[in-house]
C-alpha cells in the first residue's frame, strides 16, 4: 500500500515549495504573502528510491470553526487523519514562534509518525532557527531548503524510517490501463458558480473548501470520482473574472492555474449560476475551451432555487444553442450541489460527450456525405469560376478533426464552411465537440515548376 506524507505547519514556512519540489512540478500556486494555500493538494512524489502520495495543506491558524480560516483548519486536520506521516515544517530563519509550539502539540497529539523540517535552512542566518527547533520536542530536525533543493538526501534518510519493509514502498508505479483511465474533466466557471460544492456532492464528502465567500479556490484541486462505473478525475479551479477586474498577482496565478487544466482536461464542465446563466463571462469561458479544442458540458447549477419556473430546462437548453452555436448540442444538465439533485445526469453527459469527443467517421460514409451535401446545396461560384470539392477524410479525434480536398481552398466563402460544419454535426451525430474541419488544395500537376 502507498504511503501518504502530509506536508503540515503554519503559514508562509514553504509547504508549498517542498510539495513541489516532491513531486516535481509546480502544480501548488507559491506567492511570499502567507495563507495562498487553502484546500488540501495531493500529488505522487519520488523522492530518491522512494515513492509515496504526498498532500499539502492549509497553514494552521487559530480561528473559528465557522470562519474561513476555521473550515481551512479543517481541511488541514483531516488530512492528518489520512496520513501515515507527518512533515512538520518551520521557518529556519524566523525561529520558533508560539504558533509552531501550539501546532506541534496538535501533531504529537494525532500519534502520527512525525519528521521536524527545518526549512529555508540556507545561509547563517537559519542556524539559530534550526537550533531553537530541539525545543519541540520532536526530535533532530532535517535542515534542508525546498527553494534550492538543499538537504533533499537527509530528508530520504528521515523517510526511509517511517516506510514499511516491504517492496511496495519503492519505486511503486501505478499504471493504468486505457480502458480503466479515468475521463480528466476540468470545472470552470465565475466564482462562487457553485463548483467546489458540485464537486463534494459528487465525492459525499467535504474534500474543497466551500462558503459563502467568493473567490475561495485559488489552486487547482484533482480529485477521483467513481459513480455508476464512471471513474472521473475532476479539477476544482478558480472562479474566472473579466480580465479588466482581475488585477491581483495572486488572482492571475489562480486564473492561469485553471485554463492550464482546461487544456489538459478531456471534458470540460462549465458552471453557470441558474438565477444568472449566460452572462458575457459564462459564453467567453465556454467559448475559450471550445477554441482549446476540449468537450464542453454545460452545467446550470443552483437549480434549486429556479425549480418553481416553469420549462426552465427547455429554456436552457434554447439559450446554450442560441448563444453558443460553435458547440451545438452540448449537454445542458441541470444540477444543484445542495440538494445533489442532477449528479447522475451530469455524469452520463460527461460519459456521453467524452464518447462523442473520441469518435472516428469511416472514409466512405464521409465522402457519401460529401456527394448528397455538396448535390443539394453546392459551393458558390467565386468570380465565375466553380470551387471543386474532392473528397474528406477524418485523420484524429479529440477533437473530432476533417481534411477537405479541394481546389482553391482560399476562396471557399465561411458561410459555406460553416454549413459543412453544421452537417458533419447533425449527420454523424457529433453534438457539444468542436469540429475542426481544414481546406487543402491537391498539387495541380499542370503548374509551372522550378
Amino acid at each position: 500500500m502507498t504511503m501518504t506524507v502530509a506536508i503540515v505547519g503554519r503559514p508562509n514556512v514553504g509547504k508549498s515549495t517542498l510539495f513541489n519540489r516532491l513531486v516535481g512540478k509546480r502544480l501548488a500556486l507559491v506567492d511570499d504573502r502567507p495563507g495562498v494555500t487553502r484546500d488540501r493538494r495531493e500529488g505522487e512524489a519520488r523522492l530518491g528510491h522512494l515513492s509515496f502520495r504526498v498532500i499539502d495543506t492549509a497553514g494552521l491558524e487559530e480561528a473559528k470553526a465557522e470562519s474561513l480560516e476555521g473550515r481551512m483548519r479543517a481541511q488541514t486536520e483531516a488530512a492528518i487523519d489520512d496520513a501515515d506521516v507527518l512533515l512538520f515544517l518551520i521557518d529556519a530563519r524566523a525561529g520558533l514562534t508560539p504558533t509552531d509550539r501550539a501546532f506541534a502539540e496538535l501533531a504529537r497529539r494525532s500519534g502520527k509518525h512525525t519528521i521536524l523540517v527545518a526549512n529555508k535552512s540556507e545561509g547563517r542566518d537559519a542556524v539559530a532557527g534550526a537550533l531553537d527547533a530541539y525545543a519541540l520536542g520532536l526530535g533532530d530536525p532535517v535542515e534542508l531548503s525546498a527553494e534550492h533543493g538543499e538537504g533533499m538526501g537527509e530528508l530520504v534518510r528521515a523517510l526511509v524510517q517511517c516506510f514499511p519493509d516491504d517492496d511496495e514502498a519503492f519505486d511503486e508505479e501505478v499504471e493504468e490501463r486505457d480502458g480503466e483511465r479515468p475521463i480528466r474533466v476540468a470545472v470552470l466557471g465565475r466564482p462562487n458558480a457553485g463548483k467546489s460544492t458540485l464537486i463534494n456532492a459528487l465525492l459525499g464528502e467535504d474534500r474543497l473548501l466551500t462558503g459563502p465567500e467568493a473567490g475561495i479556490t485559488r489552486d487547482s484541486i484533482a480529485v477521483d470520482v467513481e459513480r455508476h462505473g464512471v471513474k472521473l478525475k475532476l479539477f476544482d479551479t478558480a472562479g474566472m473574472r473579466k480580465r479588466a477586474r482581475v488585477e491581483d498577482k495572486l488572482e492571475k496565478l489562480s486564473v492561469a492555474d485553471g485554463l492550464r487544466a482546461a487544456r489538459f482536461a478531456e471534458v470540460v464542465v462549465v458552471m453557470m449560476d441558474a438565477t444568472h446563466p449566460f452572462e458575457e463571462q459564462d459564453l467567453r469561458i465556454a467559448d475559450l475551451v471550445v477554441r482549446e479544442g476540449r468537450a464542453l458540458v454545460i452545467a446550470v447549477s443552483k437549480s434549486d432555487l429556479v425549480r418553481d419556473q416553469a420549462g426552465i430546462a427547455k429554456k436552457m437548453r434554447e439559450e446554450a444553442d442560441h448563444w453558443l452555436p460553435q458547440a451545438r448540442g452540448m449537454p445542458v444538465v441541470m444540477v444543484s450541489g445542495l440538494t445533489g439533485d442532477g449528479l447522475d445526469r451530469l455524469v452520463k453527459a460527461i460519459e456521453q460527450t467524452y464518447e462523442v469527443w473520441n469518435r472516428r467517421v469511416a472514409t466512405n460514409p464521409l465522402n457519401r456525405w460529401l456527394i448528397e451535401t455538396t448535390t443539394d446545396h453546392p459551393p458558390p461560384a467565386v468570380s465565375g469560376r466553380r470551387i471543386k470539392l474532392r473528397y474528406i477524410t477524418q485523420p484524429k479525434s479529440r477533437p473530432p478533426s476533417f481534411v477537405l480536398f479541394c481546389s482553391r481552398a482560399d476562396a471557399l466563402p465561411e458561410s459555406y464552411i460553416r454549413y459543412l460544419v453544421n452537417g458533419l454535426r447533425a449527420t454523424f451525430d457529433l453534438p457539444g465537440v468542436p469540429i475542426r474541419l481544414t481546406l487543402r488544395e491537391k498539387d495541380n500537376p499542370y503548374a509551372e515548376k522550378d
